[in-house]
């Protein structure tokens, strides 16, 4: 642990990975309702990573026997997952979970350690999911280096090469990091992940805890490309804020200065539940998951926009296998499939 990293950078989600990271459904509270179906999705999930890469998953030790046998009956590779014993509050690794940064010349992976605190302190306790890329470093023996500042790895993507995109509704948010300006928060951001560049979007889509999570409304596909995710439904709620973050990104630039390519996908429609917790649920194609040759998708039950949304991903990403998951288990807790998962750069 020291103060800053020293010639680091943080890789693209698409270059080479290690392994997935995940956090077993283990709460009940967090999740009563969907507790039992989520760890049956789980189950599939990591039978489907363990084809492709290591999966690595926190979990109580009593529920280890569980993991395998669900794994097994999937028929997963068993000896493509570690376990590690530790009961998280919830199963959002992307945003409790470690971030990794790669040295510039040596290719060693580190650990940055932010304060995760469930969104500006909406659900608690969340103590265990904070204390994740300790745990992290530890079962790693990885170098960490920790940040005062709240950030979750959701609010952030980056091309790989020095570019950063990220949201005001989020970073900007007083009970993240009050007091914080932009400035503040872009010089942390340098610090702590060698990027060159942050580009700000204004808030996020409906339904989204998060207050606005960059991953999904806009993706990075290729170092100088990005998926943006647009409303068409002038009547819909998403309507205004997608097509003013689509406005922005007109002023994206890659590192040398060269105007990055806008990849527009239409939205699933709004998505509601009765009597439950989110009125309208967070769906958006752009919480998509890679791994080495995979790509993981939530669909909706929308035969024609799901259907748009598979050709227009898998052709940003060809010769990766495309895997779809119906993502309205994940929403209905607030998430999809890149929310529950943390990248490991090899």
């Amino acid at each position: 642990m020291s103060n800053y990293p020293q010639n680091y950078r943080l890789p693209a989600e698409f270059e080479p990975q290690e392994a997935t990271w995940l956090s077993w459904p283990c709460n009940k509270d967090a999740c009563p309702k969907t507790y039992l179906r989520l760890q049956d999705k789980f189950g599939e999930i990591v039978s489907q990573i363990a084809r492709y890469q290591r999966v690595r998953i926190l979990a109580p030790e009593n529920m280890h026997m569980g993991i395998r046998l669900s794994v097994a009956d999937n028929e997963g590779d068993l000896s493509q997952v570690d376990l590690y014993p530790y009961a998280t509050n919830d199963v959002w690794m992307r945003d409790h979970g470690p971030i990794f940064i790669k040295h510039n010349e040596t290719g060693k992976v580190a650990i940055t350690d932010w304060k995760f605190n469930a969104w500006g302190e909406q659900f608690s306790p969340y103590d265990s999911d904070d204390a994740v890329p300790a745990k992290a470093a530890e079962v790693l023996k990885m170098d960490r280096f920790v940040s005062k500042m709240v950030l979750e790895g959701g609010a952030i993507e980056c091309n790989g090469q020095g570019v950063l995109i990220t949201s005001e509704s989020v970073m900007l948010d007083p009970k993240r990091n009050p007091g914080k300006s932009k400035a503040d928060i872009e010089k942390e951001l340098k610090a702590m992940f060698g990027v060159t560049s942050v580009f700000w979007l204004g808030k996020g889509i409906a339904g989204d805890d998060t207050g606005g999570h960059v991953d999904d409304m806009v993706r990075w596909v290729r170092e100088d490309a990005v998926l943006c995710m647009v409303e068409s439904k002038e009547n819909d709620e998403n309507f205004k804020v997608l097509k003013e973050n689509r406005e922005r990104l007109n002023d994206l630039r890659t590192a040398k200065g060269e105007k990055v390519e806008v990849i527009e996908l239409e939205m699933p429609n709004a998505i509601e539940v009765k009597d439950w917790r989110l009125p309208r649920l967070p769906a958006s194609y752009a919480n998509f998951m890679l791994t080495n040759n995979g790509l993981f998708l939530p669909t909706f039950k929308q035969k024609k926009k799901d259907a748009q949304a598979e050709d227009v991903i898998c052709e940003l990403f060809p010769g990766r296998e495309l895997m779809t998951f119906d993502g309205k288990d994940f929403i209905m807790e607030g998430g999809a499939l890149h929310c529950i998962s943390m990248h490991q750069p090899k």
